[in-house]
């Protein structure tokens, strides 16, 4: 069995372009390697916690398919397209002009019911 001694404590000097690089013990913690993304969070007291970033959530198939669709549809029959006008514009606020939408409302579980 081998222990490998990590400190706990680093240094890095910035660029003229405030670019560093992240010292050998920091990237072995955080398990980086070349093209990796790092995620910084700065707390209220000025400190600066440094982790790695999370992948990207995958492309959701549904919509990517709806996306293509559209795509094609519009290449297909571009005589479909029509420009937004000022008209149109004011028609699409008033109707909508009386809702209320909570972004952060959390959606049903099952929305058939809704």
């Amino acid at each position: 069995m081998t222990i490998e001694f990590m400190p706990n404590e680093a240094d890095s000097t910035l660029t003229e372009r405030y670019q560093t690089t992240v010292p050998a013990p920091v990237r072995k913690a955080l398990q980086l390697k070349r093209r990796d993304r790092i995620h910084y969070s700065i707390r209220s007291n000025g400190e600066v916690v440094l982790t790695r970033a999370e992948e990207p959530p995958a492309a959701d198939p549904v919509i990517t398919s709806f996306l293509h669709f559209l795509q094609s549809d519009m290449q297909k029959n571009p005589e479909n397209l029509r420009f937004l006008t000022t008209a149109t514009l004011a028609e699409a606020q008033r109707l909508t002009a009386n809702i209320e939408v909570d972004l952060d409302e959390k959606l049903p579980e099952d929305d058939d019911d809704v």
